[in-house]
């Protein structure tokens, strides 16, 4: 009687646990390395992308657009410039610009980073499918001192409407004294969006002006301090501000304006279209990722060596066992297809395992890598993209597993029977 080959592969694995549990974890722990650096690359580029929507165009000082757009809305890095007030009052009279938010970045608060910006930034700031941002506790700022802050910064700082903070000067390695003197008031909490809006805290201009009313070249003025009853006696008009969102009345005025800005006679500025910029980002960061991935694939190929060698380095010690098997009447195909089965299995179960294990460490570390390095990984068993790898490991192991299978296949009934000496 001849027995299924499904059994006759189970039995022959359980024969082999050790070596046959050691290769299963070679290849789940590769397959897992190969869809994290997928699944992280993709989440990250989606990540990004969902930051900002529903702006036609950024502008600012003339110093590259992917700068302009890493540090405009991402927070990352500084301007090397600043944008005047007039010239943004002048794009505000564009008859093609619909709403414009400047934005002014510098100042931070217990590493998060201040953005002084008006109150239109709730109105006009969307991100993902144009969701505009909400409150989940309290409302925008209307006061001098009060601020809005984000939802990780309330969450990580205890913050909730009316408590009392202090901004630092200066920001990243470069924070400098505190404007203790002049504290401000959380009035507001914004929902969870995903983006950097979530650390950062937000505070009018004219709170920007106020703070540094006695401040000078990025000190205290020495022997000067205006107590902040004292500040609305001053202008608090911004005299400059870092980037400014600009939305248009039509979309298809865009390249038109555009040039328009990047033109401007009075101030060398530059506008950027979100989307383009972000394509030119993905283009300079392109190669590592495929260097990262290419290496995740080496790993994989790896932990098939592995699976073939176990295979081959088996077959003389099975000797006895598939002539035993040829002596039951199971012919050179089955034996090929035997050893094909065992392939199969291993690949198939280190991928589950490699999925559930990716899984299992994506839940885990998707609140550590959004709270710290701002990459929102999105926890899942498996996509269709996903899938197509793995069934390219599994179709690549079944393959690998041919040159075993072979020989097995060309193994006669008394190769197995005969005293080797």
């Amino acid at each position: 009687m001849r027995l299924p080959v499904f059994f006759l592969t189970w039995a022959s694995l359980r024969n082999r646990a050790l070596a046959s549990v050691l290769t299963l974890i070679a290849i789940a722990l590769s397959v897992t390395l190969l869809l994290g650096v997928e699944r992280l690359r993709n989440d990250a580029r989606a990540g990004f992308a969902n930051t900002l929507s529903g702006t036609d165009l950024i502008v600012g000082a003339r110093s590259g657009a992917v700068p302009l757009l890493l540090y405009s809305v991402f927070h990352i890095g500084d301007a090397t410039a600043n944008v005047s007030w007039q010239s943004i009052q002048a794009l505000e009279k564009m008859p093609a610009v619909d709403w414009v938010v400047p934005v002014s970045l510098g100042d931070s608060h217990k590493g998060y980073r201040v953005i002084g910006s008006t109150p239109d930034f709730f109105a006009h700031y969307q991100y993902g499918r144009r969701q505009p941002l909400a409150f989940a506790q309290g409302r925008a700022f209307e006061g001098l001192f009060d601020t809005v802050v984000g939802a990780e910064v309330a969450r990580k700082l205890g913050y909730a409407p009316g408590s009392r903070i202090v901004l630092s000067h200066g920001a990243g390695e470069f924070t400098g004294a505190e404007h203790g003197d002049k504290p401000f008031t959380v009035t507001g909490v914004l929902a969870p969006t995903g983006t950097p809006i979530d650390r950062a805290v937000l505070v009018s201009l004219g709170a920007i002006e106020a703070i540094h009313l006695d401040w000078q070249g990025g000190s205290r003025i020495p022997g000067v301090q205006i107590p902040p009853e004292f500040v609305k006696k001053f202008d608090l008009s911004p005299k400059s501000v870092t980037a400014a969102f600009v939305g248009l009345k039509q979309r298809t005025a865009v390249f038109r304006v555009q040039r328009e800005i990047n033109t401007f006679k009075a101030e060398p500025l530059q506008a950027i279209l979100p989307g383009v910029t972000l394509d030119q980002l993905w283009r300079v960061v392109g190669v590592a990722e495929q260097v990262l991935l290419a290496v995740s694939g080496f790993v994989v190929l790896v932990g098939l060596s592995g699976l073939v060698a176990m295979m081959v380095g088996a077959l003389s010690a099975r000797r006895r066992e598939l002539a035993i098997l040829r002596a039951m009447g199971a012919g050179p195909r089955d034996i090929f297809t035997l050893l094909l089965a065992e392939s199969l299995l291993l690949s198939v179960a280190g991928g589950v395992l490699g999925v559930f294990i990716l899984w299992l460490a994506s839940t885990v570390a998707a609140p550590w890598l959004a709270a710290v390095h701002g990459v929102q990984l999105v926890p899942r068993i498996i996509d269709l993209r996903e899938c197509a790898l793995l069934a390219g490991v599994v179709g690549a192991a079944v393959l690998a597993s041919l040159v075993p299978a072979w020989r097995a296949y060309r193994y006669s009934l008394a190769d197995g029977m005969s005293v080797r000496m």
